[in-house]
């Protein structure tokens, strides 16, 4: 019985395995063709090659982003989306190309999107910083901006793969959430630094594993928070439905003047906060 247990145990790691590894290896041939730039770029960062050749480097990571990075990306949030929420037994084959034909409109032109903000806001920051040195302040901020814009494409690639949803609603949500719910999502960005320096200590984890591992630690993040935010608006109805239910109770019973019924049918509203407004988009879209 002891010995059917570890069996067990073992054919499930191995499972989970070929699982990441499957998934990964999709990727990174999905969005080889950018991958390829980013290498030629640490290579060319080395002694003996021109700055027109980082230059060149880093156009060819531009225009190969959109049409690769982000549409392999989504595809790969997709079959991790599977196995954060219990469905482990998907073919990843079959989830991965069905996630990459799905969303690869709206990953594409949200690649555009977030390609160019990083262009504007990288130009800018080495811009205030190398040129200059008075300005050095304005830097820094554009350094925190692109570090929220980063941390923002970890919601942008679990929202594709969770809701039907309107692109700019996708866009603006994945933003917002990075700035009213920073602490989850930085939690997810420390991982990720976790995962990417053991990748440098063992390189053959950037082929097996390392983009799978991530993406699983960034959607379990995300839909952890989406779980919290759904229970939290979920008791803010019950809530907001017994007030109401007290309101009238008052008004049937007539222990209130007119004018005090009045100001408590015609009670104004307060305006809700960013974060509720996050909150409400989020929890009434359509899930996939």
């Amino acid at each position: 019985m002891e010995f059917r247990g570890v069996m067990g145990g073992i054919y499930r790691l191995s499972e989970w395995i070929m699982r990441l590894a499957g998934s990964n290896l999709l990727w990174v041939i999905c969005s080889s063709p950018f991958l390829f730039f980013l290498v030629m770029r640490f290579i060319f960062g080395q002694p003996g090659f021109t700055a027109n050749d980082i230059l060149q480097a880093n156009w060819g990571m531009g225009i190969m982003a959109p049409f690769t990075l982000f549409p392999a990306t989504a595809a790969l949030f997709t079959v991790v989306r599977k196995w954060v929420m219990g469905e482990g037994d998907v073919s990843v084959f079959k989830t991965y190309f069905r996630g990459y034909k799905e969303n690869y409109k709206q990953s594409m032109l949200g690649g555009f999107f977030y390609t160019l903000l990083f262009i504007i806001m990288y130009v800018d920051y080495t811009v205030y910083m190398n040129q200059f040195p008075n300005l050095q302040l304005l830097g820094i901020v554009m350094l925190i901006f692109l570090l929220v814009l980063f941390v923002s494409l970890f919601n942008f690639f679990a929202m594709i793969a969770h809701y039907h949803m309107k692109l700019k609603d996708i866009i603006k949500n994945a933003i917002l959430l990075s700035i009213v719910r920073p602490f989850r999502l930085f939690s997810t960005l420390l991982g990720t630094v976790a995962l990417l320096f053991i990748g440098t200590k063992y390189p053959v984890l950037f082929v097996f594993f390392l983009a799978s591992g991530i993406a699983w630690f960034a959607f379990f993040n995300f839909y952890g928070m989406f779980l919290k935010m759904q229970e939290q608006s979920e008791k803010q109805a019950l809530a907001d439905e017994e007030k109401e239910l007290k309101a009238d109770e008052q008004i049937v019973i007539g222990d209130q003047s007119p004018t005090e019924q009045a100001q408590q049918i015609n009670v104004e509203k307060q305006p809700t906060s960013m974060n509720e407004n996050v909150k409400k988009s989020l929890t009434k879209n359509k899930e996939r």
